[in-house]
């Protein structure tokens, strides 16, 4: 027996000597289909930046010390990367289902809003960590409920998903609200906000840090979305039914549970995003609060191929940019609004280097596809 496992693994062929400087050669790849149209956007804000008379190269700098390189922007980026990894994750599942998950941050301020405040009654009676693990749950479970609707009427009519989950997310953030000024409203202060959690019974933190425990959530969550689409027979079902619904349909998968499954699965890491944000960060949630993550990350997140991991670094680039971008805008004495554009001007960026990197043939299809949408047509 040991003798033919023996021979068997003599006569097995070695690995070809090629194989790992291919895997690096593509490593490098992706690290320049990243870098160079993030670099490119850098340089039109600083092009922007000397226009307005601001220093590029101050402006930056300061930009990458307080969300990097200091000992509190690196820890501040990280745990602004938590929510960001979870909404990143529930996105690429949506979209791999070829489900257009428009209404993220509807979803992420409605778990938030009930996260927030049940969290008073639910530390003060029960033990904190079981308390915490509650809270998880709820949130996921609100962010998964808010897409049922959408789901429902996208599996059984066909109704466009991009319109309900809009109109989902607009009610969502507006319930939000309405649920903190009147249910959860607490007396202690003016402004209309739930009551606060003590700092003591919020996530942990990590090596006496600022840093919550929720990041190695937010990490094993990511690694755990990754292994299902790529090695499981859920993760091709859910890829056959966003290539085509109708060859999923043929090969007697069940088009509508996997709708349904992978628009809640979406959802609930959604808001299990916002419940991190609200049991690592803040312990209380203002009717004003909205940190408007979904537009960025749904760019991103198609920017990443839809990739988790791949989506990873785009958004850690992202809360480096959102953390020290403020700073930096204040010392700059710019408004805050800069960071948006900035942030635009890397996304542009970074779609126009995915279209120049098309072979000659499909980028002149998409350019053709372009001009016949761009096209004013005459009218009668």
């Amino acid at each position: 027996m040991n003798g033919a496992v023996s021979d068997s693994a003599a006569g097995a062929s070695p690995a070809p000597a090629w194989s790992k400087p291919r895997r690096g050669l593509a490593a490098v790849r992706v690290l320049i289909r990243i870098t160079v149209p993030v670099m490119a956007g850098l340089i039109l804000g600083a092009v922007i930046l000397a226009l307005l008379g601001r220093n590029p190269w101050t402006f930056y700098s300061d930009l990458f010390r307080a969300g990097l390189i200091s000992h509190q922007g690196w820890q501040a980026m990280l745990t602004r990367l938590a929510p960001l990894l979870l909404m990143s994750a529930g996105y690429v599942v949506a979209f791999r289902a070829g489900l257009w998950n428009i209404g993220g941050d509807g979803q992420f301020l409605l778990a938030a809003a009930f996260v927030a405040g049940l969290s008073p009654t639910l530390v003060a009676g029960l033990p904190r960590p079981l308390a915490l693990l509650l809270l998880g749950l709820l949130g996921m479970a609100v962010g998964g409920v808010w897409t049922l609707l959408p789901s429902y009427l996208k599996a059984w009519f066909g109704v466009n998903e991009i319109i309900t989950t809009v109109m989902m997310s607009f009610i969502g953030m507006n319930l939000a609200a309405l649920l903190i000024k009147e249910a959860w409203r607490t007396e202690s202060v003016m402004v209309p906000q739930t009551d606060a959690v003590p700092l003591d019974q919020l996530l942990p933190r990590l090596g006496g840090t600022t840093i919550h425990a929720g990041i190695i959530v937010a990490g094993v969550v990511v690694l755990a979305v990754w292994y299902v689409l790529r090695y499981t027979a859920t993760g091709l079902r859910l890829t056959v039914l966003g290539a085509s619904p109708a060859a999923a349909r043929h090969a007697g998968l069940p088009v509508r549970r996997l709708i349904v499954g992978a628009f809640f699965a979406s959802g609930a890491l959604v808001g299990l995003g916002a419940a991190l944000e609200i049991l690592g960060v803040w312990g209380y949630m203002r009717a004003d609060w909205n940190p408007k993550f979904g537009l960025a990350l749904f760019a991103l997140v198609f920017l990443a191929r839809l990739d988790p991991l791949g989506a990873a670094p785009l958004a850690t680039f992202y809360a480096v940019l959102d953390i020290g971008g403020h700073e930096a805008a204040r010392t700059a004495s710019l408004d805050s609004d800069f960071i948006l554009v900035l942030v635009g001007l890397i996304l542009l960026c970074l779609a126009a280097w995915q279209v120049l990197r098309l072979p000659a043939g499909e980028r002149l299809t998409w350019w053709r596809c372009l001009g016949d949408r761009l096209r004013l047509r005459d009218t009668p």
